[in-house]
């Protein structure tokens, strides 16, 4: 459970309104369009916070992360408060991307081996479609388990 900042104005735009953040059905119908399971979770929206809380059944750790990135990679969102509880609760691993950045160098920063960006691109799935489909201000998950 944590605060998890984000660039407000990089990412997915789900509403064409200038400086009009996401609502709550948008950020719900953007994670359940990425094939996330959702049914569990609650969504909030205050100006460009977002709160993610359960209902009650613990989530895995890697679609808690999945949907913290799902709802933070939006444009309009600075925020993300996770009150989600995961059954294998431990704490995430995000990275954001930076001008010039590569999965393959991202890979070697952050896990020793270029070799390991198909893991961060695995990881990243649904909503990354290919591994050279990264953008400055975007938040990766870093798998610690590959």
């Amino acid at each position: 459970m944590g605060l998890w900042n984000f660039v407000k104005n990089a990412g997915k735009k789900l509403t064409g309104h200038g400086d009009e953040g996401p609502s709550a059905e948008a950020l719900n119908k953007e994670v359940t369009d990425l094939g996330l399971d959702a049914k569990d979770v609650d969504i909030k929206v205050d100006g460009d916070k977002v709160t993610v809380t359960s209902k009650g059944k613990a989530l895995t750790q890697e679609a808690k992360e999945k949907l913290i990135l799902a709802v933070g990679n939006v444009d309009g969102v600075a925020a993300v408060e996770d009150a989600v509880e995961a059954e294998d609760a431990a704490e995430p691993v995000f990275y954001t991307v930076k001008k010039g950045d590569t999965l393959s160098a991202i890979a070697q920063e952050t896990m020793g081996k270029a070799s390991a960006y198909h893991a961060i691109f695995e990881a990243n799935k649904p909503m990354l479609s290919h591994p050279d489909k990264i953008y400055p201000g975007q938040m990766l998950r870093i798998p610690q388990d590959a």
